[in-house]
């Protein structure tokens, strides 16, 4: 057993498995193992993969999570009864929000909004205005808001409160004040105050992103303490890290008080861990590839970081909150295949961790994509999660056959193909959007596959897309756990600043940047970073006067403007192909406050004698989509591959949780890391 305080814990929460995987700082060793999801009582999914993994929580410096509870519960509408209280006359502010359709139902004339969040009973409005440059048109009547939170407690049955008031992000004392009274009159009432969250214009996205803060903030709450207890009944008492949806991390009790910044948590591990490959293995643009058992998540790395975004949505639910500008779309491993008018469909609906996929034997009936894999001969029953867990291969057959080859007029083989060709075709339409419909070409990047399932279709999304090399790192089930062990201390900052560049007071600004950096130095010391360890980057939201969308540009400590607009119309003629002379409108100071951490490093591995055979398992028959046809694999056991190992396809790389698929065409070479490395052929 190590020495105390030198091991690292990272735990991820997805839609079928909880992933744990340990770090010894010391000697970077990593060990991995999977338990299943608990959808009824999350913690204890957690604490299963802990146990699973062995890990004397004594011995542990930092226990760092990732969890997607917040996103669930708004999707699932899980959240506690929540009320708004805002200014007098503005109560529907929410309830109507912008009135514009989303753009997957463009067309959809049927299309109906999801359920509000909160119902207009549950609405208040109370006398006091602010103008739009901040200064008191009407004071705060704090006995209409005594009035109104006793009316939303006592007779309509709220237990959390979000308080949102115009124009409140230039001046935060009404609400402030409002949550002051509420707090001393109902201090069991959970409040979220808007200007706690962003102080940025905008009010329905202001006040969503406050509603949406209330609205998980309790259930977050009760989480993260049971998760607590837990741990500490299992002897840990070192730091309890949280992951940020826009890459980063947080305390639990910071986490407790900004729940919507964990909504997208689980997937930043994903591209923490990217970014921070790229830097190591030298490939500065990286498309990430996450297929793990409910959704498949990608993402741009571009010139070593990933794109970010300043919103993000949930539902048609905006968020003023950091995110990676992630595209996510419901196809993973249990996603499931069905029938429409006799055409055949993969997703969104999944078999999730319960019942889950039929051959989990676990009650489900409806055939998922992992239940074609084992059809296709890609997973091996006996040998699946390290032969922790057997698989019910007649069953998956069974399953495939009668509700979609059968109806379809397929044999078994071909009916799983489909599921595979059109999970396949959904997965082209979500990379071509954040690479092709944003000016970037996918044929010079790598492709880094994770989650259980990305390696399965990673080989066969390069090939269909002409992408040259495909990256599985080792355990890709677990590599998002392993990325959070690589993510920083961070948190993110805003104010919002309307003036034109050229018009724009420099000193004014100056000032504006110091005030909002002191808060950000503030929040990383009550997380006890040291101040050696502290890095503070400024930002800046511009656009073209009278333009719709914004860009982010980070600049440096001295304010310049032509520099400010040089980096601009660098960051607009990457993203749009061109530039223009138009005068830029600033919007929105940023400053992100970063408390750097030790990362881990990738051990390189002696180099081997570059016969693979060492490796081989056996050889199995199993789909071939190089010749459309069944084909002989041969099955490698990851393990024993050494650096220098090549070997051509049809193949697969069995390593216990996760299986990559070589087909022909392709050929995989193993790095210096003990990477994979799955590249076409010339011949292809």
């Amino acid at each position: 057993m190590p020495d105390p305080k030198h091991i690292r814990l990272a735990v991820d929460i997805g839609g079928t498995f909880v992933d744990a995987m340990e770090l010894d700082t010391r000697t970077h060793e990593v060990r991995f193992r999977k338990a299943s999801t608990t959808p009824a009582h999350p913690w204890e999914g957690v604490l299963n993969a802990v146990t699973a993994l062995g890990t004397d929580l004594s011995g542990v410096e930092l226990f760092i999570h990732g969890t997607t509870l917040g996103l669930n519960a708004v999707l699932e509408r899980r959240g506690e009864p929540t009320g708004i209280i805002t200014n007098e006359g503005f109560r529907d502010v929410f309830l109507i929000g912008r009135g514009n359709v989303p753009a997957d139902h463009m067309y959809d004339f049927q299309y109906e909004r999801p359920e509000s969040l909160v119902r207009r009973r549950h609405t208040a409005g109370v006398r006091g205005r602010l103008d739009h440059r901040g200064r008191v048109v009407e004071e705060l009547d704090v006995e209409g808001v005594q009035e109104a939170a006793r009316v939303l407690v006592e007779e309509r049955g709220v237990v959390s409160i979000a308080i949102c008031f115009l124009h409140s992000f230039l001046d935060p004392s009404h609400e402030r004040e409002a949550a002051r009274v509420i707090r001393e009159t109902y201090p069991d009432v959970t409040v979220s105050v808007s200007t706690d969250i962003v102080r940025e214009y905008r009010e329905y996205e202001r006040t969503s992103t406050t509603v949406l803060d209330a609205y998980i903030r309790p259930i977050f709450e009760r989480y993260v303490d049971r998760l607590e207890k837990g741990l500490a009944a299992r002897g840990f008492d070192g730091r309890f890290l949280i992951m940020r949806s826009g890459g980063g991390s947080m305390t639990s009790a910071v986490a407790k008080t900004s729940p919507t910044h964990t909504v997208l948590s689980g997937p930043a591990g994903g591209i923490v861990g990217a970014a921070h490959i790229a830097a190591a293995l030298g490939r500065r643009d990286l498309l990430t590839f996450d297929i793990g058992g409910t959704s498949l998540d990608a993402c741009v790395i571009e010139n070593g970081s990933a794109v970010a975004a300043y919103e993000a949505q949930l539902e048609h639910f905006p968020l003023l909150i950091p995110t990676y500008d992630i595209r996510t779309i419901g196809a993973g491993g249990g996603s499931i295949a069905w029938l429409e008018r006799g055409l055949l469909k993969v997703g969104p609906q999944s078999a999730g961790a319960d019942p889950g996929p039929v051959c989990y034997g676990r009650g489900g009936t409806r055939p998922t994509v992992t239940d074609a894999a084992v059809v296709l001969g890609y997973v091996d029953p006996g040998r699946f999660l390290a032969g922790t867990m057997e698989l019910r291969a007649d069953a998956a057959r069974a399953a495939l056959d009668e509700q979609v080859a059968g109806p379809l007029g397929l044999s078994l083989e071909a009916a799983a193909a489909g599921v595979f060709d059109v999970l396949l075709a959904k997965t082209v339409g979500a990379v071509r959007q954040i690479t092709v419909e944003r000016g970037h070409d996918p044929r010079g990047f790598s492709l880094l596959a994770f989650g259980g399932a990305g390696p399965l279709l990673a080989p066969l999304l390069a090939a269909e897309m002409g992408i040259g090399e495909v990256i599985v790192p080792f355990a890709p089930s677990g590599f998002s756990a392993w990325g959070m062990l690589t993510a920083d201390i961070v948190d993110d900052f805003s104010r919002t600043v309307t003036a034109t560049l050229d018009d724009a007071d420099l000193d004014g600004l100056e000032a504006v940047f110091t005030s909002v950096e002191a808060e950000a130095v503030a929040s990383l010391t009550a997380q006890q970073v040291p101040a050696a360890h502290m890095v503070l980057e400024r930002q800046f939201e511009l656009r073209y006067l009278g333009q719709e969308h914004s860009l982010i540009v980070t600049t440096g400590r001295d304010l310049d403007r032509g520099a400010i607009r040089r980096a601009f119309e660098e960051t607009h003629t990457a993203r749009y192909g061109h530039a223009m002379d138009n005068r830029l409108q600033i919007l929105n100071l940023r400053v992100r406050g970063i408390g750097r951490t030790d990362r881990p490093e990738l051990p390189v591995r002696p180099r081997g004698d570059g016969d693979a055979t060492r490796a081989l398992l056996s050889h199995r028959d199993a789909y071939d989509f190089g010749t459309r046809g069944t084909a002989s694999f041969a099955v490698y056991d990851r393990a024993l591959l050494e650096p220098g190992d090549v070997f051509e396809g049809p193949a697969l790389v069995d390593e216990g949780t996760s299986t990559t698929v070589v087909p022909s065409g392709q050929r995989a070479e193993v790095d210096e890391h003990g990477y994979l490395l799955v590249k076409l052929t010339e011949a292809s």
